[in-house]
């Protein structure tokens, strides 16, 4: 059996994955190690780590690790997501973690984040899945891929993430007036018409939602509608409730809705408005959540499960 394993370091955990393959399964889990961080406290306006963020990195990694009981084991892909690639102060950040853990994270483009998004999807959909078009809303960007094949046609990373909606728009997670909400929506909207070749939901199609951000909102929306069998579909109907609940609680008290994590309420507002922006601008009525996303779509490849596109290696560990 073949074994691989990925490292995952975000603005909220570092999460350590391992995974193997047998006969007739994709992904059957071995060992997963979750630590806790809050990175989007550490940042300053331009986006860089504090010495505080930068320790916490590195106790978060080395605690990942640590935990794993295997003796022996796969080499760990390790990587970071957009807080960390898109920090002024990467290249420290980076190294001061491999010269106190031994780890070298590595970072992925926006658009390879998207292409692996779309991977595990697929690979999640089934074989009999037609077109398909995935989003996935992050901390710092948001991941836009479709498809009809292995490998996605068009892929988009755009610099729309939750956490950076909150820091630009609504400072503390709040939105101070009814003006303010349609100004962030006005803005998201005419950032996504802006982009060329904006893929679109079509007829047999299917629109799956990556990213806790959806996972999340869907979970709120369900427990409005009082049917729990619908946490793993949004409409946009139930998305507009979900995002009228989240601008009308104060951020402290959001975690006692239905759904919404903790650490993730402070940008669980503007989450979902950029969920019902990216919906309207790719003509999605509804969305199908999908627990896979770029993590899988690592380890899908390492694993020899996805086929990778032509010319480009395989992930090493």
């Amino acid at each position: 059996m073949r074994q691989a394993g990925v490292l995952d370091v975000g603005c909220h955990s570092a999460l350590l994955t391992v995974v193997r393959r047998r006969p007739g399964t994709v992904l059957e889990p071995v060992f997963s190690r979750k630590v806790r961080l809050r990175l989007h406290e550490t940042l300053d306006r331009q986006g860089r780590l504090d010495k505080a963020g930068m320790k916490s990195v590195e106790r978060a990694v080395a605690e990942a690790v640590a935990a794993d009981p295997r003796p022996r084991g796969p080499e760990v892909f390790a990587f970071a997501t957009s807080v960390i690639r898109d920090a002024p102060n990467r290249d420290e950040i980076i190294a001061r973690v491999a010269r106190t853990t031994g780890t070298r994270l590595r970072v992925l483009t926006g658009e390879e984040e998207a292409r692996l998004a779309y991977v595990a999807a697929r690979q999640w959909a089934g074989p009999t899945a037609g077109p398909l078009l995935v989003l996935d809303i992050g901390g710092g960007t948001v991941e836009i891929a479709s498809g009809t094949g292995d490998q996605p046609r068009v892929v988009h990373s755009l610099p729309l993430g939750a956490r950076r909606i909150t820091r630009d728009w609504l400072p503390g997670g709040a939105a101070p007036s009814r003006r303010r909400l349609a100004e962030v929506l006005q803005y998201l909207r005419r950032s996504l018409e802006a982009v060329p070749d904006l893929p679109q939901a079509v007829r047999g199609g299917r629109v799956l939602a990556g990213s806790k951000t959806f996972e999340q909102l869907a979970r709120l929306a369900a427990a409005q509608s009082r049917t729990p069998r619908t946490r793993r579909r949004l409409t946009s109907a139930q998305l507009h409730t979900a995002a009228s609940l989240l601008a009308d609680a104060k951020p402290s008290h959001r975690a006692k809705l239905p759904g919404i994590s903790r650490h993730r309420a402070e940008q669980s507002l503007a989450g979902a408005l950029i969920a019902q922006a990216l919906m309207e601008a790719c003509g999605a009525k509804s969305v199908e959540i999908c627990p896979w996303s770029t993590r899988e779509g690592l380890l899908l490849e390492h694993l020899g499960v996805a086929p990778t596109p032509a010319g480009r290696p395989r992930l090493a560990g």
